[in-house]
């Protein structure tokens, strides 16, 4: 399992739970320190309460998603990767390399970063030179996004990954 946390940019949601947008950055840190901390202990105290986090399972990666470059510091701080969506290869670039500049003067491991883009399925010679533009900026996973109208066809689209797409970029 992993583990994708991001601030939230919809308002009708903050709406519904009676949150300040605006804090949703503040939020999002508070929530990632009590996770990090129910992790590293049976007992955790949140708002004055002691919260029992048992069976404690290992944590499980987290990876940061948004845009630079809030969403990379708080990778770096709290994270394992980062996670930015619908973002071009080129428009990365930047991104990849303020994060990896900021994990190395934080001493931190080399964090991973997992695009999420749709690849142009029709062509696969275009789907594997696009998904290998991702790789040669420094991606180290590519999310297909893609929305399906049935099973079979999700299915079918995990088979052309499979068998395609993952073959030709190893």
């Amino acid at each position: 399992m992993r583990l994708g946390v991001g601030t939230g940019w919809m308002a009708e949601e903050f709406r519904a739970l009676g949150l300040d947008p605006r804090r949703r950055g503040a939020l999002t840190d508070e929530t990632l320190a009590v996770l990090h901390r129910c992790f590293q202990s049976d007992v955790v105290d949140v708002n004055g309460q002691s919260i029992l986090f048992q069976p404690r399972p290992s944590r499980p990666p987290i990876y940061v998603g948004g845009k630079p470059p809030h969403a990379l510091r708080r990778a770096v701080r709290f994270g394992d990767g980062w996670i930015p969506a619908g973002i071009e290869p080129d428009a990365l670039k930047p991104g990849i390399a303020q994060l990896r500049e900021q994990w190395q003067e934080a001493g931190r491991p080399t964090l991973e970063v997992i695009a999420m883009k749709t690849l142009p399925l029709a062509d696969l010679r275009r789907a594997i030179d696009y998904a290998r533009q991702f790789q040669h900026v420094g991606v180290t996973h590519l999310v297909h996004t893609q929305g399906y109208e049935n099973v079979a066809e999700y299915r079918r689209v995990i088979a052309l990954l499979e068998e395609q797409i993952r073959p030709a970029l190893s």
